[in-house]
């Protein structure tokens, strides 16, 4: 267990990725390695200055919506400072559409999901980072995410689109899973999640618990 760790844990936005519920899986998990988790479904709580001066790690799970410059302004000055962001599917990488330099610190941005939930299989491609060590490829049925994605991504996990839908993307290699930096702030992302069950894949789940803790730089 590691003290002192604070982590803000914020859902709300489009109700279909069951964003309540999606919080609830992993809120127990950081608890149980120490965490302070603080939960709010108000996109004002990024202006709370002595709270986001005082964080490790920020838990977005907001899908579309709206954020306002000032609430933008304090979270992303919150990670460029150091405080990691950790984050799955819409409520991470389809939020807040019209705010480009949000997506500049994500690494990415959900443009499509041919044929909506579908059995497809994830790829770890790399095999000795923390996230995704031990991890083998696996199946899931859920959206299959088609992002436009930063180049400088460290991709950890993949997926092929096939022809089933749109055929002109056959053999598209698309990024499931990524971690980077945002100033000095660590940013982790995985596109799978689209509702709360998708995550009783245990690799899924087991993903998205590694990636918080890297990106709260957390030893536990």
């Amino acid at each position: 267990m590691t003290a002192g760790k604070k982590a803000l844990m914020v859902w709300g936005g489009w109700d279909g990725h069951e964003p309540k519920k999606c919080v609830e899986v992993f809120a127990p998990f950081l608890e149980e390695k120490g965490f302070e988790v603080i939960i709010s479904d108000t996109l004002d709580v990024f202006l709370q200055t002595e709270l986001m001066g005082g964080l490790d790690l920020i838990v977005p799970a907001w899908t579309l919506g709206k954020i306002t410059g000032e609430q933008a302004k304090s979270l992303l000055e919150a990670v460029k400072s150091g405080t990691g962001i950790a984050g799955w599917h819409g409520g991470m990488c389809d939020a807040f559409r019209e705010n480009t330099e949000y997506q500049f610190m994500t690494g990415g941005q959900w443009v499509a999901h041919p044929g909506g939930v579908i059995d497809y299989t994830v790829n770890i491609i790399n095999h000795k980072d923390p996230i995704t060590a031990g991890l083998s490829d696996f199946k899931i049925t859920s959206e299959q995410y088609y992002l436009h994605t930063d180049p400088g991504n460290e991709v950890l996990a993949t997926t092929v689109f096939d022809d089933r839908f749109d055929p002109w993307i056959k053999g598209t290699v698309m990024p499931v899973v990524w971690k980077r930096k945002y100033g000095a702030g660590r940013v982790f992302y995985s596109s799978l999640g689209h509702v709360a069950k998708d995550f009783d894949v245990p690799e899924a789940r087991e993903i998205v618990k590694r990636g918080m803790l890297w990106a709260s730089k957390c030893d536990c």
